[in-house]
C-alpha cells in the first residue's frame, strides 16, 4: 500500500504544471456543462396555453352571463412580428440576460430594431386607461372585498363606464385614442393622488377595466367575480372580464396570463386578499409617470420596507421575520443591483406602462411565487426605469403561504431562475 502511494506522489511531483493546467481547464468545461444540462433540465418551463383560457366571460347588460368571448392579446401582436422577422430571413437576436444594469440595455438597444430583444416591435393603442390584473385561486370568500374596495377606486378615478373620455382641448385628441404621452410630477396632483383620468396635457383619459384570472380554482371564485359585476349595474358590470384557467399555474403564471391581455394605457396587478391599500394606486401611477422614459416606459412598485418596523411585522413569529431577512440577504448577492436595491420585490401590487409590457411579459418563465423578481430582473435589463413606492398594507387572514416550504421553494427558485439566464438557459428572442 506504501509503494502504490509512493508511486501515486511521484506521479504527480512528475507532473508539468502545462498539463495540470490542461486538466483543470478540462474539468471547467465539464463541470460547466454538467451544470448547464443539470440547471435546463430543472428550470421550468411555462405549459402551453389552453385555447379556452383565450376567452373571457362577463356580465352582459340584460345581467345574464355571457358566452365566452375572445381575449384581445397584444402579445399576439409580438408572436407575429416575431414570425415576419424569421419568415423574411432575419436572424432572431438570442439576449442572454447578463448582470443587468445601464451597461447591458445600452448594449442591448445596440443590437437592432428598438432593442432589448423586441426588434422593432410597439405595443398597440390602449382602449382604456386603467386595467386591473387580480389572479384568484380559491379566493371565493375574501375577492369580493378586494374588488369592492378596487372598483369603488376605479370608478371614482376613471369614471363609471369603459371609454369615457371628455376632451378638454381637441387638439389633444385624434379620432378618440388615448394619446401616450407623460406627465410631469407636479400636475394632476389631489392630495398625492392622480386627479380623475387627467392626463396632465389637457386631455381627461379615463376608461378602465378588470381581469379576474382564476387560476384553476376548485370554489366558487368565477361566480363571486361574476356576482360582484352584476352588482355594478350595466354601466359598470361589463367590465369586469373573468377567465378561467383550466389548470393551476402559480400566481405568477396567473399575473403572467392576464397582463398578455390588458387592454390598459396602464396595467397594475393585485392581490386577491386585499391586503395593499388600493387606493394608494394613485401614488404609483404618479411616480410611474415621474420616472418614464422617452418610450414611455416605466415600472412602479409597491413596497411594504417602510413597515418593517411596525406592530403588524414586528409581532410576527421569529422564524418568518428570520426567512424574510434570510432572502432579502439572498437577493441582495443573487440578483442584478438595480433588483438588488429594491427594498421589497414580493409586494403583489406592482403597475407597468403599456410600451414597457412587450420587454417583459413574452420572455418570463417562472410562474411560482419568485416571478416578481424575474420581471424586475428582465425591466432592468431593458434599461426601462423602476420605482419603489410605498404603500399602506395590512396582514390578511387565509393566506396559502407555508412560511417554511414556500420559503425554501422561493430560495431555491431564484437560484434556478438566475442560473438559468446567466447561464443562456433562459434567452429572449
Amino acid at each position: 500500500m506504501a509503494t502504490i502511494a509512493s508511486s501515486v506522489f511521484d506521479a504527480i511531483a512528475n507532473t508539468s504544471p502545462t498539463l495540470w493546467t490542461g486538466y483543470a481547464i478540462l474539468a471547467l468545461i465539464v463541470l460547466s456543462q454538467l451544470s448547464y444540462i443539470i440547471i435546463y433540465i430543472v428550470a421550468p418551463t411555462p405549459r402551453p396555453i389552453h385555447r379556452s383560457e383565450t376567452t373571457y366571460k362577463h356580465i352582459e347588460d340584460n345581467g345574464s352571463i355571457s358566452y365566452t368571448k375572445p381575449l384581445p392579446c397584444w402579445k399576439d401582436g409580438f408572436d407575429h412580428h416575431q414570425w415576419r422577422r424569421k419568415r423574411n430571413g432575419v436572424p432572431p437576436r438570442l439576449l442572454p440576460l447578463g448582470l443587468g444594469g445601464k451597461e447591458e440595455g445600452e448594449q442591448q438597444q445596440q443590437v437592432g430594431g428598438n432593442g432589448n430583444g423586441n426588434d422593432g416591435f410597439e405595443v398597440e393603442e390602449a382602449e382604456v386607461y386603467m386595467s386591473l390584473v387580480v389572479p384568484a385561486f380559491n379566493e371565493e370568500e375574501r375577492l369580493g372585498i378586494m374588488l369592492r374596495e378596487a372598483v369603488g377606486y376605479l370608478q371614482r378615478e376613471y369614471g363609471v363606464g369603459e371609454g369615457e373620455r371628455h376632451h378638454v382641448d381637441d387638439g389633444e385628441v385624434a379620432n378618440g385614442d388615448l394619446k401616450h404621452r407623460r406627465r410631469s410630477s407636479t400636475q394632476g396632483l389631489s392630495n398625492g393622488h392622480a386627479r380623475v383620468g387627467d392626463s396632465g396635457n389637457g386631455v381627461r383619459s379615463t376608461g378602465w377595466e378588470v381581469l379576474v384570472v382564476s387560476d384553476g380554482s376548485k370554489d366558487k371564485t368565477v361566480d363571486t367575480a361574476l356576482e360582484f359585476a352584476r352588482s355594478l349595474g350595466k354601466e359598470s358590470a361589463g367590465l369586469i372580464r373573468v377567465v378561467s384557467l383550466v389548470k393551476n399555474r402559480g400566481k405568477g403564471g396567473a399575473v403572467t396570463h392576464g397582463l398578455r391581455h390588458v387592454r390598459g394605457k396602464y396595467a397594475v396587478f393585485a392581490d386577491a386578499d386585499g391586503a395593499s391599500k388600493f387606493d394608494d394606486l394613485g401614488k404609483l401611477v404618479l411616480e410611474l409617470q415621474r420616472i418614464e422614459d422617452k418610450d414611455g416606459r416605466g415600472v412602479a412598485v409597491g413596497s411594504r420596507a417602510h413597515l418593517v418596523g411596525s406592530e403588524e411585522v414586528v409581532k410576527r413569529s421569529f422564524l418568518r421575520n428570520l426567512l424574510m431577512h434570510s432572502f432579502h440577504l439572498l437577493l441582495w448577492v443573487l440578483t442584478p443591483p438595480a433588483t438588488a436595491a429594491i427594498r421589497d420585490t414580493q409586494c403583489g401590487f406592482k403597475i407597468f406602462s403599456r410600451p414597457a409590457l412587450p420587454y417583459i411579459v413574452p420572455h418570463m418563465h417562472s410562474e411560482s411565487w419568485i416571478f416578481d423578481v424575474e420581471m424586475l430582473m428582465l425591466a432592468e435589463a431593458a434599461a426601462i426605469p423602476v420605482a419603489e413606492v410605498p404603500i399602506g398594507w395590512h396582514e390578511v387572514q387565509g393566506s396559502k403561504l407555508n412560511v417554511i416550504w414556500d420559503s425554501l421553494g422561493m430560495a431555491w427558485g431564484l437560484f434556478i431562475l438566475r442560473a438559468a439566464w446567466a447561464m443562456g438557459v433562459y434567452r429572449r428572442t
